[in-house]
């Protein structure tokens, strides 16, 4: 294939590149390429549909426009630009604004032939492979559900940064002898942050310091005063002091964040039209983390997902329920099966096969946000008395618990996605009738290997031989 290997200008043109012959029949003829970049854009259309087929635009709101009247005049109906970094989020909305079609594409579907380069040949590639149709689009969810994902993934962003304020308290207290997280379980309880509060205040004084102990602290007074006998040097207490106010100060940017979630909750939920089925009593769950928001989520989301709950799930509290719609949406026709969806999560095997033999079935490495959630779900199952915590008990014996994480993992998204499209409502049917359903498939699969052998099964506690298969039963 002949490369294209003009020189772009940034105002909007380029010298004459040489013909571009196509090996493949184009079956979407009206497909364009952009290379997106930090300062600027690339951009190629067909040969045939401007004399300059290949343009720079310049990455300010007038050059986004610029592009995507470009892109019209030529008679473009559809798009495919790289995921770079989040230069293409603006370019992507001008664009869906206009009325085109945008394929978002994932860079390592790209970059596998040598030689391509330059931005030019970029846009050039991706115009080709688009316009015969060898790119598959990356998920995007719908508009409303971007908002909500971008005030998540912010609210983590700054639960992350509050946690980095922590580690840099604990780090100042060790520093002057203080071992107050040897004595405490959490140095931003009740107590620890009293006692925090008494040392930037002045205190030295180790018992008034253990005064502050709350009625339902593990520790003893005793031990409380032994952990805070230590030295104050002034460098050390100025850190806590700064360190402190940045953890309060993310603690009220956490709020502030948690009001637009809720606010954004109920706007979406005002669209939807109400379910029919009921919201289900709330399950039993262990204390939720603090780091949870403290607004109401089940009903809200209840609604805006048409009546399914995912909080039913084992492992998936409200919580958990916001952070995967969030990330996925509710419209799960953007996945054929529960299959597709498993491994766009990367949680499916990748079997690599050549001449009938496996040769890997490990995982892709993943950055998936859905896919982390589900895995902490997995293993927050891994001493329940439910059904997947026996299923991850069983496989964890056989496999180890990475791998019985992930298979774990699978099977709450294959649950997930039932549950989304209305196929399921989930019962759990507890850990002991899942351990005898899968004691019935193995007696089953025994009795017919023993059959195709020619031999036959017996119990030996009643003498009985198990000449027909057992039924199992199912379980929800």
């Amino acid at each position: 294939m002949k490369s294209n290997r003009g020189a772009a200008t940034p105002q909007g043109g380029t010298t004459k590149p040489r013909a571009w012959t196509p090996l493949l029949k184009r079956i979407q003829p009206d497909a364009a390429g952009i290379d997106c970049g930090a300062t600027s854009h690339f951009a190629a259309v067909p040969a045939d549909r401007d004399p300059q087929p290949v343009r720079e635009f310049s990455t300010f709101t007038s050059g986004l426009h610029q592009l995507a009247e470009w892109l019209v005049q030529c008679g473009i109906k559809t798009v495919a630009m790289e995921s770079t970094g989040v230069y293409w989020i603006p370019l992507y909305e001008v664009l869906e604004e206009r009325g085109l079609e945008v394929v978002l594409v994932n860079p390592c579907h790209l970059h596998n032939v040598r030689g391509r380069k330059t931005d030019i040949q970029d846009c050039q590639w991706l115009q080709e492979l688009h316009s015969v149709g060898l790119l598959h689009a990356s998920f995007r969810p719908a508009d409303e559900i971007v908002v909500l994902r971008s005030y998540m993934r912010h609210r983590q962003t700054l639960v992350e940064a509050s946690a980095t304020c922590i580690n840099r308290m604990q780090k100042a207290l060790i520093q002057m002898h203080l071992k107050l997280h040897d004595v405490l379980t959490d140095i931003t309880g009740i107590t620890g942050l009293a006692i925090v509060r008494d040392i930037l205040a002045g205190v030295r004084d180790p018992n008034k310091l253990a005064a502050q102990r709350h009625g339902n602290c593990k520790a003893s007074e005793q031990q409380i005063i032994a952990a805070l006998t230590g030295h104050y040097r002034a460098e050390h207490l100025f850190a806590l002091r700064q360190n402190f106010e940045g953890f309060e100060f993310y603690l009220r940017q956490i709020a502030d964040c948690d009001h637009a979630i809720e606010a954004q909750l109920a706007n979406l939920a005002q669209i939807r039209q109400p379910p029919t089925q009921t919201l289900p009593p709330a399950k039993s769950r262990p204390k939720p983390s603090k780091h949870e928001p403290r607004v109401e989520l089940r009903a809200p989301l209840h609604r805006i997902t048409g009546g399914a709950d995912l909080s039913q799930i084992d492992g998936i509290g409200p919580y958990g329920a916001l952070q995967l719609i969030a990330e996925i949406g509710t419209d799960m026709s953007r996945w054929p099966t529960d299959k597709h969806f498993s491994a766009w999560l990367t949680l499916a095997p990748n079997n690599k096969i050549s001449g009938k033999r496996l040769l890997s079935s490990k995982t892709q490495p993943s950055a998936n946000r859905a896919a982390a959630v589900l895995r902490r779900a997995a293993m927050s199952l891994t001493r329940s008395s439910t059904a997947l915590g026996a299923y991850y008990r069983r496989l964890a014996y056989r496999l180890g618990p990475p791998k019985a994480i992930t298979a774990t993992a699978r099977k709450l998204a294959v649950l997930v996605y039932r549950v989304l499209r209305g196929d399921l409502t989930y019962h759990d049917c507890g850990a002991a009738a899942y351990l005898e359903l899968h004691r019935t498939r193995v007696i089953n699969g025994l009795r017919r290997r023993a059959k195709e052998l020619g031999l036959s099964l017996i119990n030996l506690e009643t003498g009985e031989v198990l000449d027909h298969a057992l039924v199992p039963q199912p379980v929800s």
